[in-house]
């Protein structure tokens, strides 16, 4: 085989990897509806995190055990986290960056049960990080300055909220303006770009090397990298709620 026809073998497996597929289609009032393996793989995120809640939920004792003790752990350090970044305010946003945050995080580390593939070995399945879509990254960006907007009306009031465009001074509405457009569109395009080029790496990695190198580097690009993400999707929402309602 040549150089120029195992560069463009790698390039489709690339391409393959990356792409959004259509595992099914729902046919529904005269209309086709394609559901992507990125729908399907949110489902799967989503019964995990509500399994996840009913089990660890279901017993609780005033003698918490360890599972229980856990949980607690994290709900404390969620409201603490809140608090610091957003105030004393910052146990109503718990829920909804906590949320945001634990689906991140399975929808970022699911794909390391796929099996690794190589040498000819095809895997019987892949679960693909949803993040790699911009679609998933965008609506969550548009939930989180949803989120922000209503948070600050409900604390200024509709009048306060036009005015704080006039802060500090009244030739800074257009540009405090433009955040509203910008905030969005840095919050998907970064997860996105990091999680698709953690995910091309590895897919790099399983064709270059498929024993050995794919764990190790696993380790950083899945592991790592796909807590790191969630971690800074779940501040910078934080912070911009913060800067809402101040």
């Amino acid at each position: 085989m040549s150089a120029e026809a195992g560069a463009l073998t790698i390039s489709e497996r690339i391409t393959e990897a990356v792409s959004i597929k259509t595992v099914f289609t729902v046919k529904a009032f005269g209309l086709a509806v394609p559901i992507s393996d990125t729908v399907v793989a949110t489902w799967i995120v989503m019964a995990v995190l509500v399994l996840s809640s009913f089990l660890l939920t279901r017993r609780l004792r005033d003698v918490p055990g360890k599972a229980q003790s856990l949980v607690e752990g994290l709900v404390a350090f969620a409201n603490k986290f809140a608090e610091d970044n957003i105030g004393h305010e910052g146990r109503r946003f718990v829920p909804f960056i906590g949320t945001v945050f634990l689906f991140l995080c399975v929808a970022n580390l699911l794909p390391m049960l796929t099996p690794v593939g190589g040498f000819g070995y095809e895997p019987p399945f892949a679960i693909k990080p949803l993040t790699r879509d911009i679609n998933v990254t965008s609506a969550l960006a548009v939930l989180t300055m949803a989120v922000v907007v209503f948070s600050a009306l409900r604390s200024k009031g509709l009048k306060g909220f036009l005015r704080s465009f006039a802060r500090p001074m009244a030739f800074m509405a257009p540009f405090n303006a433009l955040e509203y457009a910008v905030k969005p569109l840095s919050l998907s395009l970064r997860l996105f770009g990091n999680v698709l080029g953690a995910f091309i790496i590895m897919q790099l990695a399983e064709i270059v090397m498929p024993v050995g190198l794919p764990p190790i580097l696993g380790l950083y690009f899945d592991l790592f990298d796909g807590l790191v993400q969630a971690v800074v999707f779940g501040f910078l929402s934080a912070v911009y709620v913060a800067e809402a309602i101040e």
